[in-house]
């Protein structure tokens, strides 16, 4: 993973390097090196679906797009939410009243929510069938990288003992592994440089296991393997670096 993301940044160096001297954007496809700030509304799918509901997911990406329109780049995202489909995890907590009581026997305030990221590295194609010139239009990525996901246990100002310290981390389910992602959608990437955005669907699947040793909730280790999805709409702003063409003209 270090090889390959340092692959991807010299590519990002050089890349940043050729947009400096090419023909404009208007009418030829060029190296831009884009910046993207984004924002998905996911749903989970397969054994994360259990777990949680829907997230939202903020990320950023940049990457090289080059002239054959191709490109290479990475991207982070992360992942948080409050629909919590799973209560059970602190069931032997909870009184006959089903509430967790604090360290003076009185009703607890515990909220529980979604955290996680995504890293990942990725390869895509623009295809110019649409949009104001030959560097925007349909756009095609594939990607690998690693997934994160937990449940956020937090208590206001009540005194948990059973919930602090290594003792929290015995009831958050903390999971990870390898992750495969799909993006399909469209780039507009404008000729004044203040419209560029991109627009799609993505799919990213994960095969996750526990990384807590042991599984307070029911009582034991947890080693089962997990097939975790999120899929959404992505919606996100681009910032693209190039040199725009010098079109004056000089006379002797």
């Amino acid at each position: 993973m270090q090889r390959i993301l340092g692959t991807l940044a010299m590519a990002l160096y050089i890349g940043t390097g050729v947009a400096t001297a090419q023909s404009g954007i208007q009418d030829t496809s060029i190296t831009i090196v884009p910046l993207t700030i984004s924002y998905a509304y996911q749903l989970p799918g397969g054994d994360l679906a259990q777990r949680f509901g829907a997230n939202s997911n903020l990320g950023f990406s940049a990457s090289v797009k080059f002239k054959s329109n191709y490109a290479l780049g990475m991207e982070g995202s992360y992942v948080f939410g409050n629909k919590i489909m799973d209560r059970s995890v602190l069931k032997e907590m909870m009184t006959s009243n089903g509430v967790v009581v604090n360290q003076d026997g009185e009703p607890a305030g515990i909220l529980l929510f979604e955290r996680g990221y995504t890293v990942s590295v990725f390869a895509g194609k623009v295809i110019p069938v649409a949009g104001p010139n030959p560097n925007s239009g349909i756009l095609l990525k594939l990607g690998a990288g690693w997934m994160w996901h937990k449940l956020l246990i937090q208590h206001q100002n009540d005194v948990l003992p059973a919930l602090e310290g290594d003792y929290l981390k015995g009831y958050d389910g903390l999971a990870a592994g390898p992750m495969g992602t799909f993006f399909a959608g469209y780039q507009h990437l404008g000729n004044n440089r203040f419209i560029n955005f991109m627009v799609g669907f993505e799919v990213n699947v994960a095969f996750t296991r526990s990384l807590r040793p042991w599984d307070f909730a029911r009582g034991k280790a947890d080693d089962e393997r997990r097939v975790d999805g999120l899929n959404g709409l992505r919606f996100g702003w681009t910032f693209p670096i190039y040199k725009r063409r010098d079109n004056r003209v000089f006379y002797r």
